[in-house]
């Protein structure tokens, strides 16, 4: 007798052989059987007669650190057939943290992870995974956030981190990998990690690498005169590598309008590191346009000394007319279009042109304006292309990133706001559905084993991201031919179409394509 049988579809095993025909049986939280099973019993029969059964998918990328704790359904991911997502991306969240420092990231973070409960406790790791662990819908892996272990060992302040402070901070990044932690995540264009130098994140990366853990980059953007050749990006990346000897993996690594076509131009260092030795991995999502929080647009100083400083900052005149003058200067905001505003909400949806051609300010002013009145929780993305050409030819060059077998997928989901960028809702579908079958670059079992076996060996997620006897059943029965994405930059929280069922650990999450309420995720690995 089996808690759940799923009865007649294609086993899409995860390791990218050639689908076969089979029955899968679930008790408790693991697969116990596959093959044919037609005559046993079970408590659940899920009929899977003409559709595909693989692995839950695992998001190699999300910011869903503050929504999960308000919002444990998490219908977003989890009607995707997304079963595990990776935390602490990009630097940006909340462990560990002491009680002091906790509101104070909470706070400045507010615009792209939601606010979470005020009174968690956050100093640890440990900590930090508790508050998820049979409490939410999928499993949560994490990175140690370098933002968060910066803030704890040094403050929010622009100041290299060297002697005792860095001591600490190496001893934090150990501390929490063994404590669970799959890696150290960074994101070099936003703070306070921003103010970090390449040798401090060698330092910070030796200490992850003895631990067991791997370095997720978010590549440095703007100048820093601490950074390797000054400007950081890919070379910064790799040579952080080389003298850590840690694996790294490139978050939503891709072209964009601008560098479209250009795949083979954008791998040219990275797999030249390969071949000498340096250990890498990329992840993207299948869109054009990207999405962050407004506050981390600002120059650098406006960030010296936490939110509090920051609002100060921009509620001075004189700083504000600075901080105007550097985005317009810095083109930061031409097509940004506001997906998060909660305090005024009726401009979500908006473009900041339009925000400030409404209210006679320049586009500038109305980005420190919004950030004002909404005590910094503002989010926004960019606009799709005007050109479809170049549009479809992003979509072609996402599909020959991911042909790769170095490649896997993170949506960088913001589920946030009324208006928020699509991928928080169709990542999945759109590689698996849309993108597959319109360029054929990819075999299903190709793209399956991305969305699955791939994060687990990289990340260690321990007998997941395969349908194997004895695995963990996080499962996903989708139709190959009917699978799709519909959420859109105008419609951004539609659900997908053609996944009816998705288990969590053996519990059925997604039934008929509706959410059960079962919270059945745990902290992995």
């Amino acid at each position: 007798m089996f808690d759940v049988l799923i009865l007649g579809g294609t086993v899409i095993d995860g390791s990218g052989a050639p689908g076969f025909r089979a029955d899968v049986g679930v008790n408790g939280d693991t697969i116990e059987a596959i093959g044919d099973l037609s005559r046993a019993g079970a408590r659940r029969v899920l009929d899977a007669t003409g559709l595909a059964v693989c692995p839950g998918f695992i998001d190699t990328h999300a910011h869903s650190d503050g929504v999960l704790l308000w919002d444990p359904q998490h219908a977003n991911g989890l009607r995707q057939g997304i079963t595990t997502e990776i935390l602490g991306q990009d630097g940006l969240s909340y462990a560990p943290l002491s009680a002091e420092n906790y509101p104070v990231y909470r706070r400045y973070l507010s615009g792209i992870l939601g606010e979470p409960p005020e009174d968690l406790d956050m100093s640890s790791v440990a900590a930090f995974r508790s508050h998820y662990d049979g409490k939410v819908s999928i499993n949560t892996a994490y990175c140690v956030a370098h933002g968060a272990v910066r803030l704890e060992a040094l403050g929010f302040h622009d100041r290299p981190l060297v002697g005792e402070p860095l001591e600490k901070a190496k001893r934090l990044v150990k501390e929490g990998i063994e404590q669970g932690a799959v890696g150290l995540a960074t994101g070099l264009s936003y703070f306070p990690h921003s103010w970090s130098g390449t040798e401090e994140i060698v330092e910070l990366c030796r200490a992850a690498n003895e631990a067991g853990g791997v370095y997720v980059t978010h590549l440095r953007s703007n100048h820093n005169e601490r950074s390797f050749g000054g400007e950081g990006g890919v070379p910064e990346a790799l040579e952080i590598g080389r003298r850590s000897g840690i694996g790294v993996h490139f978050s939503h690594y891709r072209t964009a309008p601008g560098s479209e076509g250009q795949v083979a131009e954008r791998m040219e260092l990275i797999d030249r590191a390969k071949a000498e030795g340096v250990d890498c991995t990329l992840e993207l999502y299948p869109y054009p346009s990207g999405c962050t929080f407004v506050l981390s647009m600002m120059p650098s100083h406006v960030h010296d000394g936490g939110p509090d400083a920051a609002l100060k900052r921009l509620s001075d005149p004189a700083e504000r007319r600075k901080a105007a003058a550097y985005l317009e200067e810095h083109d930061k905001l031409q097509d940004a279009v506001i997906t998060y505003s909660p305090l005024t909400p009726d401009l979500e949806g908006m473009s900041i042109p339009d925000v400030a051609a409404a209210r006679n300010v320049s586009m500038g002013e109305a980005a420190c304006d919004l950030l004002v009145e909404n005590d910094l929780k503002v989010a926004y993305r960019g606009a799709p292309p005007n050109s479809v050409a170049v549009w479809q030819q992003v979509s072609r060059d996402c599909m020959d990133f991911l042909s790769r077998p170095d490649y896997m997928v993170g949506s960088d989901a913001i589920p946030i706001g009324r208006m928020p960028h699509p991928r928080a809702y169709g990542t999945f579908p759109r590689f698996l559905g849309r993108l597959r079958r319109q360029f054929g670059v990819m075999t299903l079992e190709q793209v399956v084993q991305r969305m699955t076996d791939n994060p687990a060996r990289r990340f260690g997620l321990t007998r997941r991201g395969r349908v194997e006897t004895g695995c963990f059943a996080d499962l996903v029965v989708f139709d190959p031919e009917r699978i799709i994405d519909n959420a859109t930059y105008d419609d951004p929280t539609q659900p997908p179409s053609g996944i009816p069922h998705v288990l969590v650990n053996g519990r059925v999450a997604v039934d008929n394509e509706r959410c059960t309420g079962v919270l059945a995720g745990r902290a992995v690995p």
